[in-house]
């Protein structure tokens, strides 16, 4: 039997995402993630993806994070003109200006006190998880890191998550020479739960409207 999208036509302009709806979308998004993002911060732990080597360089160098996180990307767009569009390059150029702003605006939005680090790290995935998931639905991302996995996943059918799950292996082991082994281990928590909810959840024949 035939699956009810195999038998029924759908018009792409019915199901499109208005600019309103993207735009709400990539802000719930980057909110998500941004919130992780400070969460994580706040007890020092580090991330994976282009916002952890982000977060490796300013260790290393003194240098504002949002900054570092900003220039890092930036290579990444002529890459994501020529291979995946104006639309998509565009919008992760905003996403990722706005996410550099964000995390330097958190922390005074909304001060921590004492967080258990089981607990924020769990927050940590689930929040960033489920807003990368947004992003990527509204045909955007949040860094050169998630252009690649997208395009691996467009083009040779690899998971988005299982390619971002190989690059956090590398950068967690250069992060050994920086931080402390329970630095390392709480942040490579976060890292896998982040990347099975997009793993899981990232299905592009499961979601219609593009």
């Amino acid at each position: 039997m035939a699956s009810p999208l195999q038998t029924i036509e759908i018009d792409p302009d019915a199901v499109r995402h208005t600019p309103l709806e993207d735009a709400q979308g990539l802000s719930v998004g980057l909110v998500l993630v941004g919130v992780g993002v400070a969460l994580l911060a706040h007890l020092g732990f580090v991330t994976g993806q282009t916002a952890g080597l982000a977060l490796l360089i300013a260790h290393a160098s003194g240098w504002s994070f949002g900054w570092v996180f900003f220039l890092v990307n930036l290579p990444f767009y002529a890459v994501a003109w020529r291979r995946l569009g104006a639309e998509f390059t565009l919008k992760s150029a905003v996403c990722v200006t706005a996410l550099s702003v964000l995390v330097e605006l958190i922390p005074g939005w909304m001060p921590m006190g004492e967080v258990n680090p089981v607990f924020a790290v769990v927050a940590f995935g689930c929040l960033a998880g489920v807003g990368l998931l947004a992003v990527f639905r509204h045909k955007g991302s949040l860094g050169g890191l998630g252009v690649l996995a997208l395009m691996a996943q467009d083009r040779l059918g690899i998971r988005a998550g299982y390619v971002q799950i190989g690059f956090d292996a590398a950068l967690f082991a250069a992060a050994l020479a920086l931080f402390p082994v329970s630095v390392v281990a709480y942040s490579l928590g976060g890292a896998i739960i982040l990347n099975g909810v997009i793993a899981f959840n990232h299905r592009r024949d499961r979601y219609i409207a593009p």
